[in-house]
């Protein structure tokens, strides 16, 4: 009897993302997809830039944004770093679910803004730049924890496929 898995796609479990792989694509990307319950309960997200620091994912948005007072509310969300635009390559993803805590205080924004602006900005006079105009009263960081992941290697999907290459 020939399994399923070798003849369609109806099961992936055997698809995941490597640790290796996952840590490789979380620090080659620097945006995600941030996807929260707004105040209707209707999940809702958009696309952020984010810093990977000690196995979180740190996040900054205005106060006024819709989702901190959402997130206020309920702080469970979830995180899809895509590869594409990366060495690692679009056919593969992760995706996190977590709990937010949103920080306002000046001690989270004197570390985070220069390692932020940094990160996506790697040349110093401009991250210096980028990092003052974070700086703003109403601007708060988000500190996403994740506790649950699933990633995805299309490149596993695709070599268990006869015929085809990626």
């Amino acid at each position: 009897m020939t399994n399923a898995s070798e003849t369609n796609y109806e099961d992936l479990t055997d698809c995941g993302l490597s640790p290796e792989l996952e840590e490789q694509l979380v620090h080659s990307q620097r945006n995600c997809v941030f996807m929260w319950v707004n105040s209707k309960g209707e999940p809702f997200g958009v696309v952020m830039s984010y810093l990977p620091k000690d196995g979180k994912l740190w996040l900054t948005a205005a106060e006024r944004r819709k989702r901190i007072p959402a997130l206020r509310r309920n702080p469970r969300a979830s995180i899809c770093v895509w590869g594409a635009g990366t060495p690692i390559g679009g056919h593969r993803t992760m995706t996190y679910k977590g709990n937010c805590v949103i920080h306002e205080d000046r001690e989270t924004k004197d570390w985070f803004y220069p390692e932020f602006a940094s990160y996506l900005r790697p040349d110093p006079a401009q991250a210096e730049l980028f990092a003052k105009f974070l700086d703003s009263p109403e601007r708060v960081i988000i500190e996403f924890t994740p506790d649950y992941k699933l990633g995805f290697d299309g490149e596993l999907m695709w070599a268990r496929t006869p015929g085809v290459t990626s």
